[in-house]
């Protein structure tokens, strides 16, 4: 992961050969390839045209000292080695070497948080210069000279950037010249055992399966001694341990043995002692034993609650008119054989014995527990008839069907938030998000999902953020994206848009009025006439300053006392009309007025349409070509607040 592609680049002429690894992309090499080289030239102080003005100027001069003065240059590339980075969006490192004419350029990623172990890519380009050296038969290494080794470099250089130790190079360079690029690639896979004096695998194979076959013969042997050895031996035993310890050991023998033949389901003992009435009782001569105050001592009596917690609470709120709570005493008292008299009945409390006899059973409906009735119209008892006839099978079909993907889906989920200070917009700004659904992993396997996609209506974009480890921008708007499959939705872009250019889809206005101790506050709000649908099941939350009494609202909203929030919930906004209106009213304590009482409303609402919000919107990079599929986007609020 070091080193990602190597390259043989000219100082004057077209680039000789690039090498990447395979989920590295040959055009993310190309662009860091282009700026190395543009990097070079605008280093340099000299210019294609300042160099032609030169030479026109000093036609008086000899060819060797033209040639003498284009080769001083003042590139500060020139040195035999070096490091740079460079990039706009995407920033690589590119390690260099200098060989005669010849730039050996290493490409890997400009890292911030040392990851990537920069001396491993020294390395990789130093055995690269040894390639192109062995090729060219010394240092003079020229692009003639390379075009003749041109198959043996390539195998090479792609041997070297997956790693290669500094034996098998050798080995490899030995056979460059003459032998063939079989030779080359294959003889110095076993160089390296060879050359430790370590044995190949198929000459050790042997001796590790006869070990494992000794293995498993002793794993599985057992040996029986003869009934005079084990005779001998508890003799020999019975002279050495003491006396006591065998008959203790005798003894706890014979008790395991009595405890396993003991039957676990075998009659207690219990039932064949004889009962004893009079024995289980104890006479006491203590005189305090009669005594029911001592006994009734340790009784707790739970005290009835006060009068004034019986009495039941008036609400006047707007719609919970009502009395609420209260407790009711009885002060008549029942006799104790009113009390008990519904147990002198045969079931014990008059309850009817056929309602424990009689088995109602309710026939069931056939079909899927109500799947049925999610389809409608003409055909839904058809359907409903043959799932229950299907069986489990109609449900499967049905939930492989409802998650069933046709290719690669992307979507754009836009966040706005605004806030207002009673009429005027204070602050505004909207942050989207490109997703990727990928093929679900039982589906595709392990095949990345890969390809190239545009972005248009980005005339208000502030700016682009990519997720370089899966997406990269190719210029003009254009992305590449490839990933491996995943379950979840993949965020690959985010975006956001100039204040000044972002719409807002609802326009919120707070109002409030401090009469006395009386507080009344309103909000109204307007829907955007532009917008392609009414926003509907519209939120909203307004935040009281302290925890209400009593309150009057209009419409009628949900209060939570808990956090102190009154909910609205608007079914519909319509896009043309007078402004909608919600009021509330309540009175404040007078320890609680003050002129500066906090009082925030919040918006909330979601979205789903065919197009984003903000105009953004995203085609496959080549028109009539289907790489993706483009499902309803979603813009939804963020904090939109008015206060």
């Amino acid at each position: 992961m070091s080193c990602l592609a190597l390259s043989l680049q000219p100082a004057n002429g077209s680039d000789i050969l690039l090498q990447t690894r395979e989920w590295f992309p040959p055009a993310r090499a190309l662009i860091a390839l282009h700026a190395f080289r543009q990097t070079r030239l605008a280093f340099s102080n000299k210019s294609p045209s300042s160099v032609a003005v030169t030479s026109s100027s000093s036609s008086s001069s000899t060819a060797e000292t033209s040639a003498a003065t284009e080769s001083i240059g003042d590139d500060p590339l020139s040195a035999s080695s070096g490091q740079l980075i460079v990039g706009v969006e995407s920033k690589y490192r590119v390690v260099y070497r200098l060989v005669n004419s010849i730039y050996v350029l290493g490409i890997t990623t400009a890292d911030h948080d040392n990851s990537i172990n920069v001396f491993e890519c020294i390395n990789i380009v130093n055995q690269a210069v040894s390639v192109i050296v062995t090729a060219c038969r010394g240092v003079d290494v020229t692009p003639e000279k390379l075009s003749r080794k041109y198959a043996e470099v390539y195998m090479a250089l792609d041997i070297v950037l997956r790693g290669v130790s500094n034996i098998r190079l050798a080995a490899m360079l030995s056979y460059m010249h003459g032998d063939g690029i079989a030779k080359m690639v294959h003889s110095a896979l076993d160089t390296e055992a060879k050359i430790r004096g370590a044995d190949t695998w198929p000459a050790v194979e042997l001796h590790s399966t006869e070990h494992q076959s000794n293995i498993e013969a002793f794993s599985n042997a057992s040996f029986e001694l003869p009934p005079e050895t084990l005779a001998a031996g508890d003799q020999k035993v019975s002279t050495i341990v003491p006396q006591s310890t065998i008959e203790q050991d005798e003894k706890m023998i014979k008790a395991e043995e009595s405890e396993a033949e003991k039957d676990p389901f075998a009659a207690s003992e219990a039932i064949n002692k004889q009962e004893d009435l009079v024995g289980g009782f104890k006479k006491t001569k203590d005189a305090s034993a009669t005594d029911l105050t001592l006994a009734l001592a340790g009784l707790e009596v739970t005290t009835l609650p006060p009068a004034e917690a019986t009495q039941s609470t008036d609400i006047t709120v707007e719609g919970f008119e009502g009395k609420y709570g209260g407790i009711e005493f009885g002060s008549e008292q029942a006799t104790l054989g009113e009390a008990f008299e519904g147990f002198t009945d045969a079931w014990g409390g008059g309850l009817d014995a056929s309602e424990f006899l009689e088995n109602k059973k309710v026939k069931k409906q056939e079909g899927l527990s109500g799947l049925e009735l999610l389809q409608t119209g003409d055909s839904a008892a058809p359907t409903a008839a043959a799932a229950g006839a299907d069986g489990g099978k109609s449900l499967e079909n049905l939930l492989v069907k409802s998650t069933e993907m046709k290719g690669p889906e992307m979507y754009i989920l836009e966040e706005i938030s605004a806030e207002f200070r009673e009429s005027l917009l204070a602050r505004v700004g909207l942050m989207g998000v490109v997703y990727l659904r990928t093929m679900p992993p039982r589906v595709s396997g392990d095949k990345d999902t890969e390809f190239s996609f545009r972005v248009e209506g980005t005339s208000s974009v502030k700016r682009f953020v990519i997720q370089s480890s899966r997406c990269s921008s190719l210029g003009n708007g254009m992305f590449h994206v490839r990933t491996p499959p995943s379950e979840e939705p993949i965020p690959i872009l985010k975006y956001s848009l100039l204040p000044r250019l972002t719409p807002l889809p609802l326009r919120v206005r707070l109002i409030k009025r401090l009469s006395g101790t009386l507080l009344s506050v309103m909000i109204q709000y307007v829907s955007n006439p532009e917008l392609l649908a009414p926003l509907t099941d519209v939120t909203f939350v307004l935040k009281l300053p302290v925890d209400p009494t009593l309150l009057k609202v209009s419409p009628k909203a949900v209060l939570n006392r808990s956090e102190r929030e009154l909910k609205w919930h608007v079914p519909e906004v319509p896009l043309k009309g007078t402004p909608g209106k919600l009021r509330v009213r309540m009175p404040l304590d007078s320890a609680d007025i003050d002129e500066e009482l906090e009082v925030v409303g919040y918006v909330k609402f979601s979205v789903q349409g065919a197009t984003s919000f903000s105009g953004v919107c995203l085609k496959p990079a080549t028109e009539g070509k289907t790489d993706f599929y483009e499902v309803n986007h979603r813009y939804q609020s963020g904090v939109y607040t008015c206060n």
